[in-house]
């Protein structure tokens, strides 16, 4: 969260990338930065430790999003 809102802030496109469990957390960091439409993607939870396999399959659901979102705001 803090890495994308200090991207946001300097102009770059940014998007990041919160698991629905700490999505409520995203929510306070972004509203403390007085950013609370900091662009973010909820991911599922969790995504550390889900293996080579589950993270390609993940990557391929969520790219063309990710791509999306950072290339028309």
């Amino acid at each position: 969260m803090r890495d994308g809102i200090a991207l946001a802030k300097l102009g770059v496109p940014a998007l990041a990338l919160v698991t629905e469990n700490f999505w409520p957390q995203g929510d306070f960091i972004a509203q403390a930065a007085g950013m609370p439409e900091v662009p973010r993607l909820r991911l599922p939870h969790p995504v550390a430790g889900i293996g080579r396999a589950a993270m390609s399959v993940l990557a391929e659901q969520i790219c063309a999003e990710v791509i999306a979102r950072l290339t028309h705001p």
